[in-house]
């Protein structure tokens, strides 16, 4: 995928506006702008007598950030692992440009252009940048040496390079090993790797959990610079001021069901946590102009 140049970032507030539909930016793969990019809607999971999720649903249109919040035992990160293909729902549909889809393992997920960035960030610590990013999907040298599993390993830096730096991931020697990198560094790693190959939808599960103020605003540096291609984010985070500043869309989960929708331009600490809590209703915490019929989802 192709990746704007750097930008100065600009406040949440002067984003480009989302229409009713939630609709932001670019519409890749032919998808109308009404027609959302990835959409959940009753997914059940259960682990024996443990209902992880009871009915839970997730709206993402092209081109905008999502923030999926919650207590802890919410759901957030059962939905994320559904998504990408890591645990299988026992009951709902999962729609990717408006048909239904089935994602059985993470490789169908990425055939899908679907990306995921743990917060562990899932990043082998004894390998260079170039071959993290390239984890799985190594290229090969030309002729003989590639078919007796020689690595290309100067393409693969080659690519690298002009990943980070159209990302602006600033990496001084992309030869070291990761485990010598800040958190920061590692990070945009990890994102870096993610956004290269995500066509449709990035998935960041606590991105700034352990990183300083400076790695953090990088950070939604690069989620707006993702946003900008016209690849949707979902954003998992604890971390409300955050999720304020950078998101388009705010959907609360609780106990495995979605319990509001809310505009990131409108949205306040008040409505968020009282529909994390159960303080307020649906009706009472959601944006009505993010699209009333979704108050079906738990009438």
């Amino acid at each position: 995928m192709s990746i704007p140049p750097p930008a100065t970032p600009t406040p949440a507030a002067s984003a480009p506006a989302t229409s009713n539909s939630g609709c932001a930016g670019p519409t890749p793969h032919g998808a109308t702008a009404a027609t959302p990019v990835l959409e959940l809607t009753g997914i059940v999971k259960n682990y024996g007598q443990v209902q992880a999720l009871r009915g839970a649903a997730l709206t993402v249109y092209p081109g905008e950030v999502v923030a999926l919040v919650g207590d802890n035992g919410a759901g957030k990160s059962t939905t994320i692992k559904v998504i990408s293909g890591v645990i299988q729902p026992d009951a709902g549909e999962i729609r990717v440009d408006g048909k239904p889809v089935s994602i059985p393992d993470p490789i169908a997920a990425r055939r899908l252009g679907i990306e995921t960035v743990y917060q562990d960030l899932a990043l082998a610590p004894d390998l260079d940048p170039a071959e993290n990013l390239f984890l799985g999907r190594e290229i090969m040298r030309p002729g003989l040496l590639g078919k007796l599993g020689f690595l290309d390993r100067k393409a693969m830096r080659t690519k690298a390079d002009e990943a980070f730096g159209s990302l602006g991931v600033g990496i001084q020697d992309t030869a070291a090993q990761v485990v010598t990198m800040s958190g920061g560094q590692r990070q945009g790693i990890a994102v870096g790797r993610a956004v290269n190959w995500a066509d449709r939808v990035l998935l960041m599960d606590e991105p700034t959990a352990a990183l300083g103020v400076v790695q953090t605003e990088r950070v939604g540096q690069l989620i707006r610079r993702v946003r900008a291609s016209g690849v949707a984010v979902v954003l998992i985070s604890h971390n409300l001021p955050f999720v304020f500043e950078y998101a388009d869309r705010i959907e609360v989960l609780r106990l495995g069901q979605r319990v509001a929708r809310l505009s990131g331009a409108t949205a306040t600490s008040e409505n968020v946590l009282g529909a994390m809590t159960g303080a307020l209703t649906f009706e009472d915490a959601s944006d009505p102009a993010i699209d009333p019929a979704d108050s079906e989802d738990q009438s």
